[in-house]
């Protein structure tokens, strides 16, 4: 099996088990995510890190999803809502890319740079 269908294999696979995970987080818990996110970075605990690391990470790739696009309005919009969604949005994203620029990572990675 190749690389490239490897790698979209494991974004399919994340996208469907965050998904489903998130379905019965709200299912269970309601929609108060931010809330609990938020104090959970406040309490300045193991999960309180684990939670700023996250939201580290979300905030590199929405900004790379931003760059990527030449911070045009669309890429803006789709930075910020891949900041808030994660990989349900961020591993799709990289789908389409994958497919969209025939595999070329560096394509990919960069755009038309």
């Amino acid at each position: 099996m190749s690389r490239r269908i490897l790698f979209q294999t494991l974004l399919i696979v994340q996208t469907i088990t965050l998904l489903a995970y998130t379905f019965f987080a709200f299912k269970t818990e309601g929609a108060d995510l931010f809330d609990v996110f938020t104090n959970n970075i406040l309490s300045l605990t193991w999960s309180g890190q684990f939670n700023l690391d996250f939201l580290c990470y979300l905030t590199l790739s929405g900004f790379w999803v931003m760059w990527r696009n030449k911070f045009t309005n669309q890429s803006i919009l789709l930075g910020l809502a891949a900041m808030v969604l994660g990989i349900i949005l961020f591993a799709p994203y990289l789908l389409w890319l994958t497919g969209k620029e025939s595999g070329d990572l560096k394509r990919v990675l960069i755009g038309d740079r």
